[in-house]
């Protein structure tokens, strides 16, 4: 293993397999990428430009990895035919049926270990899964690692246990701890926070005025930010007292049936607090995840009244959000905001994976 691994990432996107493994200073020898997206491509080029792009995985054979032994074949494959934020097509929509693209690359590499990473889904999508790889997966949650409600699935052989009336073989991977990394913790001061990532005044003003019809059914936003609410304080995750600082969602719901978001649905935008001092899951729609920042009222001594308090409201920032998905400071960016978003959203939270990847045993293999 002197020259060091020879790694196979499927779906690259910006390269956290790659981050991941130089943290934990494994030496790798070749890493080839698959990956068609053009600014990913770019990206992880200028961070790695050791890196083999290969292009789309279903033109990609055993041939591209000139004869090499491969000791990590890993990937996330595209999720949205699973998630149950989705419309659940599972296997027949064709982003997710590119998990067969990764089954038909594992049966041909034959790695010496794999790594499969997907979306919290339903248990008959897992079973199948489950049955192609010929292993369970463990579900690990990234806020134990981040300030980042990221709850995934991870089959791997990496570290495999035995268990049940059948002996099934599953992914042993233990649970990481928990480092209480709050939201806090991980925002920049506001004085550091560029004008360009708040929103206006009147699309603000707008949102909040759902509040109120949240008040009058007995839920939603609206009961959520009067003081001594046992709420507020779940709320709060920031802040000396003058002012504070809130997580919400902006989404779409259909009035009638919040847990409708099927396409064509009548729906109306409307903030959903967080309420346990982490953010939601980070996807490629930077709306997701919205900081809510509340003034308090001030007493005004001329005229002895309370000041009316304000409200603004702001997306996370480009280094938040990296941050959110613990890439390192040292990874460099040289492409839009809008990429940002929608890498970060799209890729993995890195220190997830170094939890994985310590379980490696590649020494004189």
């Amino acid at each position: 293993m002197d020259k060091g691994i020879n790694v196979v990432s499927t779906f690259d996107g910006m390269g956290c397999l790659y981050i991941a493994l130089k943290e934990l200073k494994i030496k790798v020898n070749k890493y080839f990428a698959i990956e068609v997206d053009k600014h990913a491509i770019k990206q992880t080029k200028h961070n790695f430009p050791d890196i083999i792009h290969l292009g789309d995985i279903t033109k990609v054979t055993k041939k591209d990895f000139q004869g090499l032994p491969i000791h990590i074949l890993a990937g996330g494959s595209p999720c949205q035919g699973f998630s149950f934020a989705g419309k659940q097509l599972n296997f027949s929509d064709p982003r997710s049926a590119l998990f067969f693209e990764f089954i038909r690359l594992k049966n041909e590499l034959k790695p010496k270990y794999f790594l499969l990473e997907n979306v919290n889904m339903k248990k008959e999508y897992l079973r199948v899964i489950s049955e192609y790889l010929g292993i369970f997966p463990v579900r690990i949650n990234s806020n134990f690692l981040s300030a980042q409600n990221r709850d995934r699935w991870y089959w791997s052989d990496i570290k495999t246990i035995e268990t049940g009336l059948f002996s099934e073989l599953w992914t042993g991977i233990p649970q990481p701890e928990d480092r209480g990394i709050l939201l806090k913790d991980i925002l920049q001061p506001e004085s550091e926070v560029d004008k360009k990532y708040y929103l206006s005044n009147s699309v603000t003003v707008n949102l909040l005025k759902h509040k109120e019809n949240q008040k009058l059914k007995g839920n939603g936003f609206g009961v959520k930010l009067h003081k001594g609410n046992d709420k507020f304080n779940a709320l709060k995750v920031g802040g000396s007292g003058v002012d504070d600082i809130y997580c919400v969602a902006m989404r779409g719901r259909n009035p009638e049936n919040p847990s409708d978001r099927k396409t064509g649905s009548p729906t109306e935008q409307r903030l959903e607090p967080k309420t346990d001092s982490k953010t939601n899951c980070l996807t490629s729609v930077a709306k997701d995840n919205l900081l809510l920042k509340y003034n308090i009222p001030v007493f005004d001594i001329e005229t002895q009244t309370n000041l009316t308090p304000q409200y603004t409201l702001r997306r996370l920032t480009p280094l938040e959000c990296q941050r959110l998905q613990t890439v390192p400071s040292w990874y460099k960016w040289i492409v839009s905001d809008s990429q940002i978003y929608k890498m970060l959203g799209n890729g993995w939270t890195v220190e997830a994976i170094k939890h994985i990847l310590k379980y490696l045993k590649l020494n004189n293999e």
